[in-house]
Parts: structure tokens; C-alpha cells; sequence
């Protein structure tokens, strides 16, 4: 063998039958699915149905326990409901203070009512008791006469009959039983006999003069009629 031999390339082939490296021999759509040999790359029918799959099975202590009751809706109708019953028992409490009240009020109405009549009483007999000593002066001119055609005469009688208005009445007379309830007895006197104006069956000590005429407003005596009194044969 000669040197030129040696320095002579070898031929190896032509370009196809040159060997392919792994990076070209690979699919050109890097998206076709991998081969069911494939390995680490593969699938399970559960892991491709995704979230359509079904549940795991409960587990045994979240299983429902057939023919057991449920108990929560019972308990909660049978515990009683704290806030409604103190509403019951603050709304009857309230309504017993207003009743109360009420009543109160009714009772303080009538009273106001009756102080109020025995007020407006009382002021008019405290006016008729301050006349009564210019009705003795009146009453003691007319029996006199000195009221008879004179101009004083009607200004008396316009008085008492203004006060009679407001239930003034005098009273007391001769010849009536002695009532201490109505008269007052300054003297006793014996019973005259020649006079007319006395009962003639009187059986009980009788008033025979009258010293003063007593007065009355309404059913109250303002001033007893302070006479002489004497007892009948």
C-alpha cells in the first residue's frame, strides 16, 4: 500500500446513508399524543373526564344513618324563645302601670272636681257671713218702719234679693218649737198668756221672742237665730 492510498479520503456513502440523530427523527407536530407505551406521560380515564368525575365515597363518619330522625327542627320548636317571653312580661307590666295610672287619674279628677264645688261653697258663704251684720241693720230699720217710702227701702230689697239668689234665706220665727239645731236660747222666759201669736197647744218649749233672725245658706246654718224661749203652762 502506497502512501496515496493512505491519504485518499475514504467514501463513506451517500447523504442518506448518513446516520439520523434523534432530534430529527422526532414528529414535526410537537402536539401529537404520545404513544400508549409512552412512559410517565400517560393518562387514566379519570384524571381526562376532569371535573366531571365522580365524587370519592364518603367517608364512614359523614354517612347518613338511615331511619335516624333529624332532631335539629324539633329541638329548635320545642326551646322557647327567651326574647319574645321578656317582651310578653315587660308589655303586661306596662299595661298594669297604665291601668294604674288611670285610675289614679280618674280618682284624682273626681276629687279636683269635689274640692272644687266645696271651694266655690265655701267662698259664698265667706261673702253672705260678712253681711250678715248690715242684714241685722236692714231687718232692724224695717221693723221699726224706717224703710217704708223711703229710697234706702228698694236698695234693701234689691240686696236681699240679690243674696237670695245665691241661697241666703233668713229664718226664726215666734211661736216656733225650739230646735238647738237652729236656735240659740239666750233667755227663758215665762209663757205669756194674752198672746195670740203663740200656739195655744204648744207642749214643747217654744221660741216667743226673737232677738236676732238666724240665717242659712243653702242646708248650712250661717248663724243661728238667737231668741227667748219658755216653756207652755
Amino acid at each position: 500500500m502506497t502512501d496515496e492510498s493512505r491519504d485518499d479520503p475514504v467514501d463513506t456513502g451517500t447523504a442518506d446513508d448518513q446516520p439520523v440523530r434523534a432530534e430529527e427523527a422526532a414528529p414535526e407536530q410537537s402536539g401529537a399524543a404520545p404513544g400508549p407505551g409512552s412512559e410517565g406521560e400517560g393518562v387514566t380515564g379519570g384524571e381526562a373526564a376532569g371535573d366531571g368525575a365522580a365524587p370519592p365515597p364518603a367517608a364512614e363518619d359523614d354517612a347518613v344513618v338511615e331511619g335516624e330522625p333529624d332532631t335539629g327542627a324539633d329541638t329548635d320548636a320545642e326551646v322557647p324563645d327567651a326574647g319574645a317571653s321578656a317582651d310578653a312580661v315587660l308589655a303586661a307590666e306596662r299595661l298594669a302601670d297604665l291601668q294604674r295610672l288611670q285610675a289614679e287619674y280618674v280618682n284624682y279628677k273626681r276629687r279636683v272636681d269635689r274640692d272644687r264645688a266645696a271651694v266655690q261653697e265655701r267662698a259664698v258663704r265667706d261673702v253672705l257671713e260678712s253681711l250678715l251684720g248690715v242684714l241685722d241693720d236692714i231687718h232692724a230699720a224695717r221693723e221699726h218702719g224706717d224703710l217704708e217710702g223711703g229710697p234706702f227701702e228698694r236698695i234693701a230689697d234689691k240686696l236681699e234679693g240679690t243674696l237670695g239668689r245665691y241661697g241666703l234665706t233668713r229664718f226664726g220665727g215666734k211661736g216656733e218649737p225650739f230646735d238647738p239645731q237652729q236656735h240659740e236660747a239666750l233667755m227663758h222666759a215665762p209663757w205669756p198668756a194674752d198672746d195670740d201669736e203663740l200656739p195655744a197647744d204648744a207642749s214643747a218649749t217654744t221660741v216667743v221672742t226673737v232677738l236676732q233672725p238666724g240665717y242659712r245658706a243653702g242646708e248650712q246654718v250661717l248663724r243661728p237665730a238667737r231668741v227667748a224661749v219658755a216653756d207652755p203652762a
